[in-house]
């Protein structure tokens, strides 16, 4: 068998970004032959990927990426089993990358995204493969656990993500001033990440939703004693403050203790003249 060089090595490791001792394995079982090396260390990361299939992959990353024109949003949220990798540069750059592809191409499923090709820094392999790769690369699960399009014809989209890309929210706003409008839908877009409301308006709340709201406050009402009489309007009284905690519009303004969403949208609409309207949004905190 032909002697492997350092720099055989060291060059596998640079196209591939697997440590050194599986490098040097790859190549031994190879010959010494990089092709099939490369082909080797793929087979091996799609079996790593097999057995850890039944990991839990709780960590990762929210991404976020919007078009210049701010017509068009993707947010994803890839997943693996260690904060150390996900804070590391190699799955940082593939969630970026599996962002920007979902973008370009107007992905809306993670099923949809798993078939298409990346660029040259993947090979030109699929996701899907590439997700193998990288499980082989990183030694842990890596999973595309979410993702959403959002598309604003009629306005724009923004995003905010918090710092560490734990949590992340994109929005899409109606309007026919887009550019006036960005600031106050960077704030929303904030506000949606920070105080989790699920609906834009009351109207959308599911019945569901309201109806076990209200049995749990009738319960409380009439275990602490309160008449019956009373009972009804308690639970109308409590349910505002729910509308409160769950409706974007209905919030207080994180800027602004004081103010409420709806009173901020009807101030800016009166100032600037223009028609402002939250279609909706979607909220991603790793993990839920």
């Amino acid at each position: 068998m032909s002697q492997i060089s350092a720099k055989d090595v060291k060059s596998l490791r640079d196209i591939t970004g697997v440590g050194m001792m599986d490098c040097k394995k790859a190549l031994d079982e190879s010959g010494g032959d990089m092709q099939k090396a490369i082909e080797y260390l793929r087979k091996k990361g799609a079996a790593l990927a097999a057995k850890r299939a039944d990991k839990e992959a709780r960590e990762g990353m929210v991404g976020i990426k919007i078009t210049p024109d701010h017509k068009a949003g993707v947010i994803l949220e890839l997943n693996c089993e260690t904060d150390f990798v996900a804070r590391g540069d190699v799955f940082t750059a593939f969630t970026n990358a599996l962002a920007d592809l979902a973008l370009a191409n107007r992905i809306s499923s993670p099923d949809d995204l798993l078939t298409l090709t990346l660029g040259e820094a993947y090979d030109g392999e699929t996701v899907d493969s590439t997700i193998k790769s990288m499980t082989g690369k990183l030694g842990e699960k890596i999973n595309l656990k979410r993702l959403v399009f959002c598309d604003a014809p009629d306005g724009l989209v923004e995003a905010y993500v918090h710092p560490g890309a734990q949590l992340g929210a994109i929005i899409h706003i109606a309007t026919d001033k887009p550019e006036v409008v960005r600031e106050l839908a960077k704030d929303l877009a904030m506000q949606v990440a920070a105080a989790s409301p699920i609906v834009t308006d009351r109207s959308f709340v599911p019945a569901d939703y309201i109806a076990k709201e209200a049995e749990i406050y009738k319960q409380q009402a009439l275990e602490q004693g309160k008449k019956e009489e009373f009972v009804d309007k308690i639970v109308i009284g409590r349910l505002e403050k729910y509308y409160q905690e769950v409706v974007l519009t209905e919030q207080f303004f994180i800027k602004d203790n004081n103010t409420k969403v709806s009173e901020v949208l009807n101030e800016f609409r009166k100032k600037n003249q223009a028609k402002v309207d939250v279609i909706g949004f979607v909220r991603y905190q790793l993990g839920e």
